[in-house]
């Protein structure tokens, strides 16, 4: 369960504003397409846009605090430019293409040194977000997230990503162990039950194209030449279970 200590390290001038974000990135639709090519790098697409309500709540809540009320709620440029600094990158261009929707392109130069830092001397040897083998005849791609791994990967993903979900007390990101039931039922004391139900009921779907069609898919199925992939959000925020989705070509 996550720790009520835990939650108190948020600042309170800030949690109001970080938590609402939070909780309208719960509540969005959200499309990844892509491909990984020959030699490993992948080219992705990212479209999200986010529920009227909380759009319309995180508004109100900024003009309360004084804040300007007529610019994006997410800021697409501000998060490309963080994005861009992460381990494995090439280049992120996000843009609003509303008030509360983005859409972009993500470039990563290698996807087995996607938001992977390396290890530093003496440390302890960190597994892989992503494990990439390319082979003459056989190759394969690994994606793996657990509790000892997710809090690194947010934080070099963005900071702005994991301060919303700092916000949203995402097991995940805080360490703290808990089942998807107890996070469901700690969500909707603290924003409604109705949020809780968004949030389970929220999912990211993925459909990455490879150099040849799948022969196997780990996590989700084959379609062509793509392996596609539907994630309750929740299993990411809490991993309850460690995640492992795998495609061979």
């Amino acid at each position: 369960m996550v720790s009520k200590d835990m939650a108190g390290t948020i600042k309170k001038s800030t949690f109001v504003l970080l938590a609402l974000l939070a909780a309208a990135l719960s509540s969005c639709s959200a499309r990844i397409e892509g491909a990984v090519t020959t030699g490993g790098a992948a080219e992705l697409t990212l479209i999200s846009s986010l529920e009227p309500r909380t759009a319309g709540l995180i508004r109100s809540i900024r003009g309360f605090m004084g804040d300007a009320q007529d610019g994006p709620i997410l800021d697409g440029p501000v998060m490309s430019r963080s994005m861009a600094a992460a381990p494995g990158i090439r280049a992120v261009s996000l843009r609003n293409t509303g008030p509360a929707a983005l859409e972009g392109s993500i470039s990563i130069s290698k996807v087995g040194d996607f938001l992977f830092a390396g290890e530093s001397p003496g440390a302890e040897a960190r597994r892989r977000f992503i494990t990439f083998n390319e082979g003459e005849g056989s190759s394969f791609l690994i994606i793996y997230m657990d509790m000892d791994t997710a809090p690194d990967l947010f934080s070099s993903l963005s900071p702005e990503v994991e301060e919303y979900l700092l916000a949203l007390l995402a097991p995940a990101v805080l360490g703290e162990a808990s089942t998807r039931q107890e996070y469901l039922d700690l969500i909707s004391v603290i924003y409604g039950r109705a949020q809780a139900a968004e949030i389970a009921a929220a999912r990211i779907l993925v459909s990455i194209e490879f150099p040849r069609p799948p022969a196997s898919v780990q996590g989700g199925r084959a379609s062509g030449r793509r392996a596609e992939f539907d994630i309750p959000l929740v299993d990411l925020l809490v991993l309850e279970e460690p995640l492992r989705y795998e495609v061979r070509w």
